[in-house]
């Protein structure tokens, strides 16, 4: 399968495997190991677009730039132009070279303050959003969205076409509506639709896990480029896999459980590094439970492993499970 380049703006993109900004999930850590593996671009965790809440912890950690990884894209959410305007300008002041704004997050907290997804039952304040971020900052805006608010009112084409006129250069499309939350399965005629209706780059996104999934999700779809949310945690690898959709003649990557030891030990040293270690073992031991569903064996590691509360001990753990002699540790079918 032939893929051409990836353009956002001035920005042509190593690869069109993205990783999707996930809050929670997708801190600097998380985001140079996926690097590292080959996405094409990652974009920081959802920030608030209220600065005023920027000296908090939590925004500190989520504001933390990959200066070193150029696109350096930053995303945002909230309601109100304004505010999203000058929450555009300042994360640009700080080194963003792409500005992602989020119109497809389905999070209730989120959407009860009329930020992501719920945004997209008001097409005239889209518009305006848009088109104040676009005016406010002089690098690429780009708009990641879902299908629609619920099955009854799919409208991503008309808010794909209100993003191109506003100036958007890409855009990415959640294949479920905001009602649909992470529920059954991802549609991806809309997103076609929405593919065919515009000039700018179309992403995919939803339920993307397999490198058999992303052939089905590019042919259903014809999009430029595909980003990967759920499919990636627990399992960065996924970006090499999918590197065999531009290059058929490479050998599939074969992942061994010494590869994901270090993968594993590696991680968790970059997040008790990050965080300190307090905040570090507690992030960690997410990411650990979803490492554990590609090993077998791993239920007493995973109940042992995500209830010690030093990084020492988490580590330690880790290291004795590959280390057993029996062959307890073996990846999972």
């Amino acid at each position: 399968m032939k893929l051409a380049p990836l353009k956002i703006g001035p920005y042509t993109i190593a690869n069109p495997f993205v990783l999707a900004p996930m809050a929670g999930v997708t801190d600097a850590p998380f985001r140079r190991i996926c690097r590292r593996f080959g996405a094409g671009m990652t974009t920081s965790e959802m920030t608030t677009a209220d600065t005023s809440l920027w000296q908090t912890q939590k925004s500190r950690f989520r504001l933390d730039l990959d200066l070193d990884a150029e696109p350096v894209a930053v995303q945002i959410a909230g309601s109100e132009a304004d505010q999203l305007a000058l929450a555009a300008a300042a994360c640009v002041a700080r080194g963003a070279q792409i500005i992602d704004i989020n119109m497809g997050c389905p999070a209730k907290k989120v959407c009860n303050k009329l930020a992501g997804s719920a945004l997209l039952k008001d097409e005239l304040l889209v518009a305006t959003i848009l088109t104040s971020v676009v005016e406010a900052v002089s690098v690429p805006v780009t708009l990641k969205i879902r299908t629609g608010w619920d099955p009854d009112h799919r409208n991503a084409v008309n808010i794909a076409r209100i993003a191109e006129d506003s100036g958007i250069v890409a855009l990415a499309v959640h294949g479920r509506t905001r009602a649909c939350r992470y529920k059954g399965a991802a549609e991806f005629e809309t997103i076609a639709r929405v593919k065919e209706s515009v000039q700018i780059p179309v992403i995919a996104n939803g339920d993307i896990t397999t490198l058999q999934k992303s052939h089905e999700v590019l042919r259903l779809t014809n999009c430029d480029g595909l980003m990967i949310g759920r499919g990636a945690q627990g399992r960065p690898w996924i970006f090499r896999e999918l590197g065999q959709l531009l290059d058929t003649d490479q050998d599939k990557p074969q992942l061994d459980k010494y590869e994901l030891r270090d993968i594993m030990l590696d991680h968790l040293g970059e997040l008790h590094r990050f965080y300190g270690e307090l905040i570090g073992v507690r992030v960690a031991r997410k990411h650990l439970t979803w490492y554990c569903n590609s090993l077998a064996n791993a239920d007493a590691f995973r109940h042992q492993v995500v209830r010690v509360d030093s990084a020492s001990e988490q580590i330690g753990l880790t290291k004795s499970y590959f280390d057993r002699e029996d062959g307890g540790a073996s990846l999972a079918a």
